[in-house]
């Protein structure tokens, strides 16, 4: 399992080729981004991992950093491979059902408010991106529900 003892950013858990395809891969996939954005998000999303890898309780991104994570799992391999270095198993992206039946309209995914999930993130030796994870712009709109890593199912 990797160790992070400084603050660090996402982007130095990858290879810059990684990073570069994955971050390609955002900006085809969601050409309405703003250009500083992929790269921003991807980063966050890596860190978003890290600091499940290390929490006990279950964490969710915000809609912008999801869409880094689905973009991540996209390429399997290297999605794998990372997961077994970073946590020693593979982190499930597991979206929960809306007890409504209904989409969810803010940024929180059920039962992982964004800000436990930024403070596990700080915790983990990670600089926060705060934009990605606040306000009307974070809403996720990529799956039915809250999407979270969910080690006990």
């Amino acid at each position: 399992m990797l160790t992070i003892d400084r603050v660090s950013t996402g982007r130095t858990l990858v290879s810059e080729k990684l990073f570069a395809r994955l971050t390609a891969r955002i900006v085809r996939d969601h050409p309405e981004l703003a250009a500083d954005l992929p790269a921003r998000i991807l980063d966050q999303a890596l860190a978003f991992l890290v600091a499940c890898a290390v929490n006990d309780e279950s964490l969710g991104p915000s809609g912008l950093v999801d869409i880094g994570w689905h973009t991540f799992i996209l390429h399997t391999r290297e999605y794998a491979e990372f997961c077994q270095v970073v946590a020693g198993r593979f982190i499930h992206h597991q979206p929960e059902p809306d007890p409504e039946g209904s989409r969810r309209s803010g940024p929180e995914p059920i039962g992982a408010p964004i800000s436990r999930t930024v403070a596990a993130i700080v915790a983990a030796g990670f600089a926060v991106d705060h934009e990605l994870w606040g306000g009307t712009s974070a809403e996720c709109s990529q799956c039915h529900a809250g999407c979270h890593d969910s080690p006990t199912r």
